[in-house]
């Protein structure tokens, strides 16, 4: 395997442990608000990731590289963060929105970063772009509900 196809493989990766987060943590908003919408919101978001993460691992062991199995301690910790901002927060809704915004514009910086490689082969380029605009539409709507809050 050369090192280019590593590399790649590696970047794969970093973004499968940021969506391991990223499900984890709209798991836990969903677990923390009493707001119908927005437990269904999170809830979804949670399983789009958990789609994104196969989809990345499909994508990983094509390059005959082996797939992470976890999450980051960063991800746990912000995780841990938002337990404790919902549970002291008046308004956890909007803190958790605050935080979901938050994560989207992290992972669509990390997503960009990742596509700036410009020798990705067609079908990681093509995966990454489909994940990242559905990351940026969503992060619209996390947007409009904040402001609705």
């Amino acid at each position: 395997m050369s090192t280019y196809t590593a590399t790649v493989a590696e970047n794969l990766n970093d973004l499968l442990e940021k969506t391991y987060d990223a499900e984890k943590g709209y798991k836990k908003a969903a677990e923390n608000t009493d707001n119908a919408s927005l437990k269904s919101f999170f809830t979804r978001k949670s399983e789009e990731r958990y789609n994104f993460g196969h989809a990345l691992k499909t994508e990983i062991k094509q390059f005959g590289e082996d797939v992470d199995k976890g999450g980051s301690v960063t991800g746990a910790v912000h995780r841990a963060w938002m337990d404790t901002k919902a549970f002291f927060s008046a308004d956890d809704a909007e803190s958790m929105l605050e935080e979901s915004i938050r994560g989207e514009e992290a992972a669509v910086e990390e997503y960009k970063e990742v596509l700036s490689d410009t020798n990705l082969p067609p079908s990681t380029a093509t995966l990454l772009t489909q994940q990242m605009n559905a990351i940026k539409a969503d992060l619209n709507k996390i947007k409009q509900l904040e402001d609705l809050q």
